[in-house]
């Protein structure tokens, strides 16, 4: 049982709530801990082909919750800094896509959550950014700029901006913006089409990407190879161009 998140699977599809809408979805203690759980709950669940990371109230993720911390000595706070990490690494670690679906403000740990996930399909009056600097403290270093490019992020981090869905969109952050009247029959595309995908493939053409842009070419490259050489053995790619119109022998 969790008390921060919300959680079910139907037809293959898991979807995880961030459910602490008084305090605005801000991360705590106890949702680092719900959110390593449930990425595990997931992980391990053979049914769970898609991931979807969504929000209860009006905002995604207010950030960190900064009032839990107050009274907290130096050990408390490096502890409660590394669980946020376990939670990153936990829904980034997910070997099925997981796509964050983000409707409103995601502010610091909001930001860092939805950059963990796949891809983001975002409403217009979704927001993000990163004032942890602004703050005086540290974090939201490492993924954003990798996505966004490191002159964005650190004016988000040195200045406290805030980007609109369409400026995330045209950064890169975010992939696609939908009215929200829309939004349950975009995701539901997702869905179908990525369901109806083989699901070792997805997950190889995943796990290649991920590492690829961590490795240098050669390395990545070598990676690839290995994953296509893992898929020919597996030889469950001949069912997958039959359903496209290729080999049906």
């Amino acid at each position: 049982m969790t008390t921060t998140l919300r959680y079910g699977v139907e037809d293959h599809v898991a979807t995880i709530v961030l459910d602490r809408p008084e305090s605005r979805n801000a991360l705590n203690r106890a949702m680092c801990d719900d959110i390593v759980a449930i990425a595990a709950k997931a992980r391990d669940d053979a049914e769970v082909r898609l991931v979807l990371v969504r929000a209860k109230g009006p905002v995604f993720c207010a950030g960190a919750d900064l009032k839990e911390r107050k009274g907290m000595s130096a050990d408390e706070v490096r502890a409660r800094r590394l669980a946020a990490f376990a939670a990153y690494g936990a829904l980034e670690g997910l070997p099925m896509p997981v796509v964050a679906v983000v409707h409103g403000p995601a502010i610091g740990s909001g930001a860092e959550i939805a950059a963990c996930c796949d891809f983001v399909v975002a409403t217009p009056q979704a927001s993000f950014a990163t004032p942890e600097a602004l703050w005086g403290t540290v974090g939201a270093t490492q993924r954003l700029p990798r996505i966004l490019g490191k002159q964005l992020a650190k004016d988000m981090m040195f200045t406290g901006r805030k980007l609109t869905a369409e400026e995330a969109l045209a950064a890169g952050f975010v992939t696609r913006v939908v009215d929200p009247a829309a939004l349950d029959g975009v995701l539901a595309d997702i869905a179908k089409t990525i369901l109806a995908a083989p699901q070792t493939a997805m997950r190889q053409a995943k796990n290649c990407i991920d590492q690829g842009v961590v490795l240098d070419p050669r390395g990545a490259l070598a990676f690839e190879l290995a994953a296509m050489e893992e898929n020919i053995a597996r030889d469950t790619w001949r069912a997958g161009i039959a359903t496209f119109g290729g080999d049906k022998r």
